[in-house]
């Protein structure tokens, strides 16, 4: 099946359509390593808010550790007692010396005894990592398989965060949780491959590849769920994913990818034309609707837009042939439109195709009532009085010209 889904006329396009430069990244952070000024930077990590953000560096080592039992802060005007768990969160806040002092507690806190200092430590980890993520990352893969069930749920909401921020240090756990049996891991990780697509879409693109062509239904149909998010900045690797899951035998995954065929032709029209071809001629009637409303945005002045639309006035499906009906006067003079309507009408058996094609073959000037037919012989307007008056001074006639009045009975005819 992936054999044959790659077959097909979009790569060699791509392939041609578009060139992608090569930017160096570090393997372990996947962050560039020199970034250009246009390229858009990874987003930070959300720090969740709380009192603990209000402990002064200096005292949070101390608090960690415990060496010092608690530690009074004010926070949003409300006074509060800071403990060890408070102090393992606010590792997140650390900088400079102090940082990397708290790089190592972190780790110890992470293989703590203690479920509730391990929860901490999963909270602090985003942070601390943009900082000094060595080892941190094995340590999350395995509190993803803690003993305790609220630890593993911390572990998933800690991997959440951190995808789309380290996409090659947690490239391997995220494609494990993306298919784990447990639907609340599962969850959790399409959550964090879904923000991949916004910061990384080239590596979300090879996590989606890999899930289109997966056996289980509701990975693919998650994974074209997911194909809109690379649309924008996934390239030429996004068009071949849409392509893929149109080609599925999953009519959901089907109509999943057909979505993304509108912003598409926003984008790239010849891409969208060619993947309207192949969705045009859908069983599902979904798949087939999406197909239409992205040859209405077309350009139709594209002749192969312009014979896509001329062929589905034929296609089998009334809605489809509605559709293509509808587009007709957008590619068409009124006299051609006129012609090609009364064509189509001795063919077709749909009423409200037939009500369309009537009103479109219909001329007012030759078949309409006598009030539609003079309407074409209507008197032009009116010259306004002034118009007539400065013509007249220049003279200049406007209008007809006024007769010689009659010759009376006893007048002579003039000679000239």
């Amino acid at each position: 099946m992936a054999e044959k889904r790659r077959v097909h006329d979009l790569r060699c396009y791509a392939r041609f359509a578009m060139s992608r430069e090569y930017i160096a990244r570090d393997p372990r952070t996947g962050r560039p390593i020199n970034v250009g000024g246009g390229r858009k930077k990874s987003k930070r990590s959300d720090v969740k808010e709380g009192p603990w953000m209000a402990i002064p560096q200096q005292a949070v080592i101390p608090l960690a550790t415990g060496e010092i039992d608690t530690y009074r802060v004010a926070w949003k005007e409300k006074d509060f007692h800071m403990g060890r768990i408070d102090g393992i969160m606010a590792l997140s806040v650390l900088s400079g010396v102090l940082a990397h002092k708290g790089h190592s507690i972190l780790l110890d806190s992470l293989v703590h005894d203690d479920i509730e200092v391990r929860i901490a430590g999963l909270s602090a980890l985003p942070s601390v990592a943009e900082t000094c993520p060595d080892e941190l990352f094995d340590h999350l893969s395995v509190l993803l398989d803690d003993k305790d069930a609220s630890v593993r749920m911390a572990a998933s909401e800690c991997l959440k965060r951190v995808a789309p921020i380290f996409p090659s240090a947690t490239e391997s756990t995220l494609s494990f949780e993306l298919r784990h049996e447990t639907r609340a891991r599962r969850d959790a990780a399409f959550g964090g491959l879904g923000d991949l697509c916004q910061t990384w879409p080239e590596v979300a693109c090879d996590h989606l590849d890999e899930l289109l062509q997966e056996e289980n239904l509701e990975l693919r149909r998650k994974a074209a769920g997911l194909l809109r998010r690379v649309l924008a900045k996934g390239g030429a690797a996004a068009w071949d994913l849409i392509g893929w899951a149109l080609d599925d035998v999953d009519v959901e995954t089907r109509r999943q990818a057909s979505k993304c065929l509108v912003p598409l032709a926003h984008r790239e029209q010849r891409i969208a034309t060619i993947l309207a071809e192949r969705a045009i001629l859908d069983a599902d009637s979904k798949v087939m609707l999406s197909a239409i409303k992205c040859i209405e945005v077309l350009d139709t002045d594209n002749g192969r837009a312009r014979d896509l639309v001329l062929t589905g006035c034929a296609h089998k499906n009334p809605s489809v042939r509605l559709a293509c009906v509808m587009i007709l006067p957008r590619l068409m003079g009124d006299e051609i439109l006129r012609n090609h309507c009364n064509a189509l009408l001795r063919e077709e058996t749909d009423e409200r195709i037939i009500s369309e094609l009537k009103q479109m073959s219909f001329d007012a000037q030759v078949e309409g009532t006598e009030a539609q037919k003079n309407a074409f012989l209507a008197p032009s307007p009116k010259v306004p009085q002034i118009d007539r008056e400065i013509a007249e001074s220049q003279g200049q006639t406007v209008g007809l010209e006024d007769l010689e009045p009659p010759n009376k009975p006893d007048e002579k005819p003039r000679h000239g």
